[in-house]
C-alpha cells in the first residue's frame, strides 16, 4: 500500500531520544532552547518558542498579540479547523475571505472589503506548502495597521521571494507526524518582536518567567524534551526532505499533464514544499475508489469550508457565497507526495490516474 504520508525517522532521531531518556530530564531540558535557536535561525527570525502543538502555537500567538473578545481576525475558510478555532478560543471572531483556485490560499484582492473597525489581525495560512502573495498581504497589514500572524503548519521551508514562511509576521508551525518535519506532536512560534517572544514564553508556561511566580494567565503549552530531541535532528534533514518532495511533485506534474486533472501550479518567486500534492478532479469518488483498488491511499483536504462545519453553523455563520472554496471542496484530492516514495511508486500512481476515464 502506498500511504498518503510517512514520517522519515532515522537512527539519529532514535539516538537523540535515547539520550534524553538516559538523562532523566524529559521536560524543560536544555535541548528545547537548542531547538528553538536552531529553528529561529533557519526561518530567519530573531526568536522562537517551542510549543506542544501547532494549534497551541496559534493560540499562543493570538494571546500574545492581545487578540480578545470583540476583535475580528481575517482568515481563510479552506484550512484545517484549528486555524479558525484558535481565533474563537481567544474570544475573537473569524472573518472568512474566499480563496484563489490555483493556489488554494486566501485571495489577497478580496481582503480589504472584509476589513472593519473591529478588524485587529489577519491569520494567513500557507496551505499545502505554498505561501500566498506575501507582498500583497504585508502591504494590506501595513496600510490598515493589522497584526499579521502566519499559520505555517503545512509550509515548513516554503519561501516567497527567497524569504521563508514564518518570517513575515508571527509564524506558527506544526510538527505533527504528517508534516514536512516532525517531533511526534509539537509546534513552534517565530517572531522578530522581543515582547511577543517574552509574552509567548510566559503563556506556554502558566504565565511564569520565574518558577512559582505567575504574572499573567497562562497554560501548559510547553514542548517536552523528547520532542525537541527529535526536532533538532529533523530540522537538519528538512531541506533534503523538501527537495525530495519537490522532485516528486515535478515528476508527477510532468507526467500527468495533458489530462483532465487540474495540477498544482508553481509560480515564479514561490518555493512550494508540497506538504500535500492537491489535485482537482471532477469525479473524485471514482478516482479515490480506483486509487484504493490499486493500493494507493488518498485523502480529501478538505471536504467542506470551515463555515459549513456544525460548530460554525451553530455560531450562525452563513453558507452563502465563497464560490471558489465550495468548488475546491467538491473537487480537491490529495495524493501521495512524501519523500519515501520510489520512482516505481510514482509511476504506479501516474499510470493509475491516467487510466481512469
Amino acid at each position: 500500500m502506498i500511504n498518503i504520508a510517512k514520517p522519515v525517522i532515522g537512527e539519529e532521531e532514535k539516538k537523540a531520544v535515547l539520550d534524553v531518556l538516559d538523562s532523566g530530564i524529559l521536560s524543560q531540558g536544555s535541548n528545547i532552547k537548542e531547538f528553538e535557536d536552531s529553528f529561529a535561525k533557519y526561518i530567519g527570525a530573531k526568536y522562537a518558542t517551542a510549543t506542544s502543538s501547532g494549534t497551541t502555537a496559534l493560540q499562543t500567538a493570538l494571546l500574545a498579540h492581545d487578540i480578545k473578545k470583540s476583535d475580528e481576525v481575517i482568515t481563510t475558510p479552506f484550512s484545517f479547523i484549528a486555524t479558525a478555532n484558535s481565533i474563537i478560543h481567544g474570544g475573537a471572531k473569524p472573518v472568512f475571505v474566499d480563496i484563489e483556485k490555483d493556489t488554494f490560499n486566501i485571495n489577497p484582492d478580496l481582503i480589504e472589503e472584509k476589513i472593519t473597525d473591529k478588524t485587529k489581525a489577519m491569520l494567513i495560512v500557507s496551505l499545502f506548502g505554498l505561501t500566498p502573495d506575501m507582498e500583497k498581504i504585508c502591504s494590506i497589514a501595513k496600510k490598515h495597521d493589522l497584526i499579521l500572524i502566519e499559520d505555517c503548519a503545512q509550509s515548513n521551508g516554503a519561501e516567497f521571494k527567497n524569504k521563508k514562511a514564518g518570517s513575515f509576521g508571527t509564524g506558527c508551525f506544526s510538527f505533527y507526524p504528517t508534516k514536512n518535519m516532525t517531533t511526534g506532536e509539537g509546534g513552534m512560534l517565530t517572531t522578530n518582536d522581543e515582547k511577543i517572544a517574552e509574552t509567548s514564553r510566559m503563556i506556554i508556561n502558566h504565565g511564569s518567567k520565574v518558577k512559582y511566580h505567575h504574572e499573567i494567565l497562562g497554560y501548559n503549552f510547553r514542548m517536552n524534551s523528547i520532542s525537541a530531541a527529535i526536532g533538532i535532528e529533523q530540522l537538519k534533514k528538512l531541506d533534503h526532505l523538501n527537495k525530495k518532495r519537490i522532485e516528486n511533485a515535478n515528476y508527477l506534474i510532468e507526467n500527468l499533464k495533458n489530462t483532465n486533472i487540474i495540477l498544482p501550479k508553481i509560480k515564479e518567486g514561490y518555493k512550494h514544499v508540497f506538504h500535500q500534492f492537491a489535485i482537482l478532479v471532477e469525479n473524485r469518488d471514482k478516482v479515490q475508489k480506483v486509487l484504493l483498488e490499486n493500493n494507493i491511499r488518498s485523502d480529501i483536504h478538505y471536504p467542506m469550508p470551515i463555515f459549513e462545519q456544525p460548530l460554525y453553523q451553530r455560531l450562525g455563520y452563513s453558507t452563502e457565497g465563497f464560490n471558489v472554496s465550495r468548488e475546491v471542496c467538491r473537487k480537491v484530492l490529495s495524493i501521495p507526495i512524501h519523500p519515501s516514495l520510489t520512482k516505481e511508486d510514482l509511476d504506479h500512481i501516474i499510470k493509475t490516474l491516467r487510466e481512469i476515464k
